[in-house]
Parts: structure tokens; C-alpha cells; sequence
């Protein structure tokens, strides 16, 4: 049922010429400082992580969740790290899901804008099936904007929820 949220036919085109070496990320050497380095407590924070909430969206509830360690990916994670991003991972999913209408907590990491560890949540809202599987981040850029005390409510929710 998945469904993107564009009119049919669309069409397929091919990419472009790859850009090699790539350009350094932010948090790399020779690119821009690491700016997730510089975070506040966020939203809500411990001694290993720090849940923010993004400026605006259209999905009350989604949250980005950075590592206080500079570290890249799950493979550059120290291993005390990695082993507790399950424990907080269920934490924050479950913080999301007690807000009202939510089906799905879906779990996204990219990678390519910083060179620090970071995921993001993202609520599915419930009966909202065209954005299933991969389809929830392209809903999200097309719906309209969340209210401010939309994401308020929300954020007061997830974050006693994390109390």
C-alpha cells in the first residue's frame, strides 16, 4: 500500500556523474567543524546520548538522537556505545509511542550530512499506510507543517515519558 505523494507517471531518470573524492562531511578533516560536538542537553539527554527535535516538521514526534562521543557510524561506535543504543533506542520508541494516533516508530540513519552518529525517529501516523517502509521521509517533506504547539504537546509527551 505504500504510495509516494506524487502524481503517476513518474518517470525514472538516471543519475548523475559521480563526484569523486567526495566532498568531506561536516566533522571530518578538512570539512566544516562538527557542529552535533557543540549540542546542548536537547529535549532530554544521559551521560551517553541527547534526543533533539528538529526545527518544525510536519510529524509532531520525530526526534534525532546523537551519541555525546564523536564517533561516525555504528561501526566507529566504542563497543560500551553500541551496546547501549539498544537500550536507549526502545526507550525513545517507546517515549514516541505514547503519543495519541501513532502506528509505527520508524528509524532512520543516513550518514551523509555530519560525520557523527546520529539517528532519527520518525512517527508513522496511524491509518497512514501509503507512508510505509521507505515513503514516511517523503510524506514527511510534502505534508503540511506542524503546528507550534503541535510539536510542543508532542515534545511534552515523549520527553515525561523519558522522566
Amino acid at each position: 500500500m505504500m504510495r509516494l505523494p506524487f502524481a503517476e507517471p513518474l518517470t525514472p531518470v538516471a543519475p548523475g556523474p559521480r563526484t569523486l573524492p567526495e566532498p568531506p562531511r561536516r566533522g571530518e578533516p578538512g570539512g566544516e567543524p562538527c557542529r552535533i560536538c557543540e549540542q546542548d542537553d536537547g529535549v532530554w539527554s544521559d551521560e551517553n546520548w541527547v534526543l533533539h527535535e528538529p526545527v518544525g516538521g510536519s510529524l509532531p514526534g520525530t526526534f534525532w538522537l546523537a551519541s555525546r562521543t564523536h564517533a561516525d557510524s555504528f561501526a566507529d561506535l566504542p563497543p560500551a556505545l553500541a551496546a547501549d543504543f539498544g537500550r536507549i533506542t526502545a526507550r525513545v520508541e517507546r517515549a514516541i509511542l505514547a503519543l495519541p494516533d501513532i502506528a509505527r516508530v520508524h528509524l532512520y540513519r543516513w550518514g551523509d550530512g555530519a560525520a557523527h552518529f546520529h539517528v532519527w525517529f520518525m512517527p508513522r501516523p496511524l491509518g497512514m499506510l501509503e507512508a510505509t517502509r521507505y515513503a514516511l521521509p517523503v510524506w514527511e517533506d510534502t505534508l503540511p507543517a506542524a503546528t507550534e504547539d503541535q510539536l510542543r504537546a508532542a515534545r511534552e509527551v515523549v520527553t515525561a515519558a523519558l522522566a
